[in-house]
């Protein structure tokens, strides 16, 4: 059974920041591409960031604001949010995604979803304004 464990969601009013970690197996942290989507209610897992050998992609809709990092000597994937938006609300998942489309994941919208090998069960993010 592997797992991926993710922390930090919350209550944010906008224009604030918020860090979601992720916990890997020990393995996986510096050896695979890891990602981060999001869901809202009604809709498909979004992807939004992607990493892979310090090559970091990112959505259009959250390019400038979120950040993914890696610490593996922890073991931990980062998504750091700033200037939060109501729109960012939504149940953040932690992802290991297909080396071969790591960067695509992350521009592709829910279609980046079908390369997800495992995912965390999730964090949910509320953004006040």
């Amino acid at each position: 059974q592997e797992d991926l464990v993710e922390s930090g969601g919350g209550s944010v009013q906008a224009g604030g920041f918020l860090r979601l970690s992720c916990k890997t197996p020990g393995y996986m942290c510096g050896n695979y591409c890891m990602a981060w989507f999001r869901q809202v209610p009604g809709k498909g897992r979004e992807g939004v960031a992607t990493s892979y050998y310090g090559t970091t992609t990112y959505s259009d809709s959250v390019k400038g604001r979120f950040t993914i990092s890696k610490n593996c000597n922890e073991d931990t994937v980062y998504l750091d949010i700033n200037s939060v938006k109501p729109e960012d609300s939504a149940m953040y998942y932690c992802a290991k995604v297909t080396f071969a489309a790591c960067k695509w994941a992350a521009e592709a919208g829910t279609k980046g979803a079908a390369v997800v090998g495992f995912w965390g069960k999730g964090a949910q993010v509320t953004i006040s304004s």
